[in-house]
């Protein structure tokens, strides 16, 4: 038995199940009113699957908007896989969950963020070290957006 209980753990497998149910309704219903993703993700983790010229364009990070144009959407409980226009071009692109970074609705001002231990730690080097430069964060997801950040609740 576990000494301690990961709640961050345990509170990111529940994000990503969130993630998880809605894709599934938007892939079985398609988007509602006004609703639209912006979900940005890890380009180098394993199992995401781009084209060869996204991943030279985008090394780490990359944002994705599902929105007005994009079909093939299938959710598994691994991941999901969509095929979206990139300049008139379309292209599948297969992304983990575990691989999400942010997922962003800006109708409605909702917002999640997944950090990683790492990022923790640079953060706090940083405050320790007098850089905290408001210039360098990222932008927020969206006026009042709610945005969680759990990791830093996780013990390293």
């Amino acid at each position: 038995m576990a000494k301690t209980i990961d709640y961050g753990g345990l509170m990111h497998r529940a994000m990503r199940g969130l993630i998880r149910t809605v894709l599934e309704d938007v892939a079985r219903d398609g988007l509602p009113g006004a609703h639209h993703f912006f979900i940005t993700f890890d380009t180098n983790y394993p199992g995401v699957a781009i084209a060869d010229w996204l991943h030279a364009r985008y090394p780490g990070d990359m944002t994705v908007v599902i929105q007005n144009w994009f079909e093939n959407l299938v959710v598994t409980d691994e991941g999901f896989s969509v095929t979206l226009n990139f300049g008139n071009s379309p292209e599948p692109l297969i992304i983990p969950f575990d691989a999400i970074r942010t997922f962003v609705d800006p109708s409605v001002e909702f917002g999640l963020r997944f950090e990683s231990h790492d990022q923790d730690e640079d953060e706090e080097e940083d405050e320790e070290d007098g850089d905290d430069d408001p210039e360098d964060d990222p932008p927020s997801p969206g006026r009042d957006a709610q945005v969680v950040q759990l990791d830093r609740f996780r013990k390293g």
